[in-house]
Parts: structure tokens; sequence; C-alpha cells
């Protein structure tokens, strides 16, 4: 399996596709992924690309860190795992809505 590579200071321009074409060049990409923010659809700036292996992805964080890409010098490094999110249901807290205190 290759390594998962995070991309950041991506232009709003920037799509998966000019994303994926210009790692590329150093091997085969197996996916390219642009985090876009859930209400608006819009770019967070930042995304995933994984390469085949990872003498690829280390000769693309080589050549492509803080080089130019659609205006903007992109940041490359080899993505770190997810942390562990905490549980954001809604069961507590409730925020008092319908505790007023009575004097009856």
């Amino acid at each position: 399996m290759g390594k998962k590579l995070y991309v950041g200071n991506l232009s709003f321009s920037t799509n998966e596709a000019s994303l994926a074409e210009t790692f590329a060049q150093f091997g085969t990409v197996e996916s390219a992924k642009i985090i876009t923010d859930r209400d608006t659809g819009r770019s967070k700036g930042f995304g995933f690309i994984e390469m085949a292996s990872d003498s690829e992805a280390d000769a693309a964080v080589e050549k492509l860190n803080g080089t130019d890409l659609g205006g903007r010098n992109i940041n490359v490094s080899e993505a770190k795992p997810q942390a562990p999110r905490e549980n954001r249901g809604h069961a507590g807290g409730g925020g008092g809505f319908g505790r007023k205190s009575r004097s009856w």
C-alpha cells in the first residue's frame, strides 16, 4: 500500500483533477481528495493525495513542498493519522430550554 500525503494552502480554485495531475508526474496517484465545507461545498483549502508507493510519495513531498500551485505556495507532507473524535452527540447540556423557575 502507498503513502497518504497532506496538501495544504490550496487555492480555492484547485480541483481534485488538477491536484492529481500535479502529483502524477511523480508516480501513480491512487486518490485525490479536496476537503470541502459540508454546508457550502466550498474548498477548505487542503486535501489529501494517496500515492501508490512510498518512494513516489517521498519524491512528491521533496519536489512539491513550497512550490506554486494555482497562485499559492502549497504545503506537502506525510499525512498524520486522524485523531479520534469525541462523541459529538447532543445528549447532554440542554441549554436550559423549558427550565425556568416558576413561583406558583
